[in-house]
């Protein structure tokens, strides 16, 4: 399966998220021979649960696998803290990123543990989350852009 197919998978979930007023970031976990395993999307609104994040939420419907190092992990938008440290947490040896224009996320802090971090700047993806902050800066700001500016205080 090609990167691009594996993103179209997360970005229909940030798509799904978007049309429920939610933050727009869509998520999926594949096995190494590009084998679905579990999709999500961030539904920390829909649910009023601030720790389902995009790919908490596909790790979570992946279930327990023996091991993570062979995964790959398709997010629509850069990680944050929380999910960067999921994948550190659980040795991800891969994660594709959809975009980090709108939010640059921690992928240094990725790389510099070995994970295979692979930026494909998709348009569809930064155009989603650029209309979602427009639209919904109260919620963007409440929890994911809150990150970026809170390292600059």
């Amino acid at each position: 399966m090609k990167y691009s197919d594996m993103l179209a998978i997360a970005f229909e979930e940030a798509q799904t998220g978007f049309e429920e007023s939610g933050v727009p970031v869509g998520a999926a976990l594949f096995d190494a021979n590009g084998r679905l395993l579990g999709r999500g999307r961030n539904r920390r609104v829909q649910d009023n649960d601030p720790s389902v994040h995009g790919e908490t939420d596909a790790f979570r419907k992946a279930g327990r696998q023996k091991n993570y190092r062979d995964k790959i992990l398709v997010t629509t938008l850069a990680p944050c803290w929380y999910c960067s440290g999921l994948i550190r947490q659980f040795n991800i040896g891969t994660v594709i990123v959809g975009e980090s224009v709108n939010f640059a996320g921690h992928l240094d802090w990725l790389k510099e543990a070995g994970v295979n971090v692979i930026e494909l700047n998709d348009p569809a993806c930064i155009d989603l989350m650029k209309r979602f902050i427009e639209q919904s800066p109260q919620i963007w700001f409440e929890d994911i852009g809150e990150c970026e500016c809170s390292e600059n205080a």
